[in-house]
């Protein structure tokens, strides 16, 4: 184990990448969902009565601490946002090196793995800093996983079981918002899972695991009464038609939406839409994805890798759900390559990693079982050799397709700066500018005429209290220097 402790440099390196980007990519000023958040619970960030309104478990509570953390320390920067969004993919990252140092997962699995968790893919979430806080909570989905696989696999440390007990509690009251859906089904799917084995096996009910099931169940109950009393109202773009007449009068845009999901995470959205005249390349990648995930749990049933370590299971079954789920909840946006949106890369990717650890599980298998038997030459069957090669393949796809997606926004992180500084200059003068060129400037509900006002509003706010692009340290000289420079390279 101990000289695999170096393994734990791959997720500060990515750490490190990241946070390059997002100051190279980035100008701190507020735009977008921030206006919302400033408009809803700024200035007065200590405001009880902004905290407990009936539907407070959908507005995830840590976010309240968050705020009055960033006003009260960094006069309300989003980089803090953006900094700790980074630190907990950096944990996910870590979780995930610690499980593969404690299943003895060779180094090019691992190294594959973290390649996925850190393209910049995912570029939306990173330079949106509100969507931190989903970091923080699949940093939480992981470290649960981590520990049920200790409990399944009968390894458990002290306090493993009081912890499958609690994490529900904290996460889906505290943390995860409306994210918490799949988390839960997770939690309840392991659950019967493991009470059916148990049954099978000893004849008998398993209590432990269906407390686990009951200590997520009431949880996210009282998260579903929370929801009922938010604003139901369609959100900006979306469309107010039932599912059944749109699925009986356009079957073919479901099938198409969900593969092109799929597509996501080896080819992102903006790409797809240059590049390609034609659905068929990605409906193929779709395709090719959707069946490594039909291959991943067919090895897991014919190796049962399940009964020694669950986690790759459950990654996969977390990934494959929440394709499902943006499904059901996007649809009604009539664009079919909205599930290719690099806001659901964090989601999907967990499937892909769950699909990356049961390959390697199998792999790891069948060397050892082949040394065991004293037939090393049993790795060389056709079989085997044809498995293997696919198995690279896949794995050569995504991460090369991660990988250029990487670089494809990195060559992109200079005209994102360049429209970030446009934005801090318009903010810095926004008492001069009309709504419309607000509303666009800082791409808040562009199609609502009172988003101007709304972006109005906030920029009041943040000015009277000297936050943000306001704050004492902005050179509004420097700003305009590098609006012209930036200009120029454009």
């Amino acid at each position: 184990m101990k000289e695999r402790r170096w393994y734990y440099l791959m997720p500060l390196i990515g750490v490190v990448f990241l946070i390059r980007y997002v100051f190279s990519a980035f100008y701190d000023v507020v735009y977008s969902d921030y206006i919302r958040l400033v408009n809803s619970y700024l200035p007065d960030v200590w405001n009880a009565a902004k905290f407990f309104v009936p539907d407070i478990l959908t507005r995830t509570p840590v976010t309240y601490l968050a705020r009055i953390i960033n006003t009260t320390f960094f006069n309300y920067q989003i980089s803090f946002d953006q900094v700790s969004g980074v630190l907990w993919l950096g944990v996910c990252a870590a979780l995930v090196v610690a499980y593969g140092n404690k299943r003895n997962i060779r180094l090019p699995w691992i190294a594959a793995a973290m390649a996925a968790l850190f393209s910049l893919g995912k570029w939306e979430m990173l330079i949106n800093g509100s969507a931190w806080v989903h970091f923080l909570a699949f940093a939480g989905f992981y470290y649960h996983y981590l520990i049920l696989d200790r409990v399944w696999s009968g390894e458990a440390k002290k306090n493993d079981r009081k912890k499958l007990l609690c994490l529900p509690w904290i996460l889906i009251l505290f943390v995860t918002g409306p994210y918490c859906a799949i988390y839960v089904m997770v939690i309840w799917l392991s659950s019967a899972l493991k009470c059916l084995l148990t049954w099978l096996e000893e004849k008998r009910f398993n209590r432990e695991y269906a407390e686990y099931a009951v200590s997520a169940a009431v949880p996210f109950f009282l998260y579903l009464l929370s929801n009922a009393a938010a604003d139901g109202t369609l959100p900006a773009g979306a469309y107010d038609i039932p599912l059944l007449t749109q699925l009986l009068d356009t079957p073919g845009f479901f099938a198409r939406f969900i593969l092109k999901s799929f597509a996501s995470v080896i080819v992102d959205a903006e790409y797809a839409r240059s590049a390609f005249s034609t659905n068929t390349p990605y409906l193929v990648l779709g395709m090719l994805v959707i069946a490594a995930y039909v291959w991943a749990l067919w090895y897991q049933y014919r190796y049962r890798l399940y009964e020694e370590s669950i986690l790759p299971l459950l990654f996969i079954g977390a990934g494959g759900m929440n394709h499902l789920l943006i499904l059901l909840a996007r649809w009604n946006f009539l664009d079919e390559t909205y599930g290719m949106s690099s806001r659901y890369a964090l989601q999907f990717q967990t499937g892909i990693l769950g699909i990356f650890l049961t390959f390697a599980l199998v792999w790891k298998k069948q060397r050892e079982g082949a040394e065991a038997g004293g037939k090393k030459n049993a790795l060389r069957s056709v079989r085997i050799v044809a498995a293997r090669g696919l198995m690279l393949a896949f794995i050569i796809l995504v991460v090369d397709g991660n990988i250029d997606t990487t670089r494809r926004e990195l060559d992109k992180a200079y005209y994102r700066r360049a429209v970030c500084v446009e934005r801090a200059m318009v903010a810095l003068d926004f008492e001069n500018k009309t709504d419309d060129e607000l509303r666009k400037s800082f791409e808040f509900r562009t199609s609502l005429p009172e988003s101007g006002q709304m972006v109005r509003n906030a920029l009041t706010i943040l000015k009277e209290n000297g936050w943000n692009i306001f704050r004492d340290g902005v050179d509004a000289e420097a700003l305009k220097e590098e609006a012209a420079r930036l200009a120029e390279g454009r």
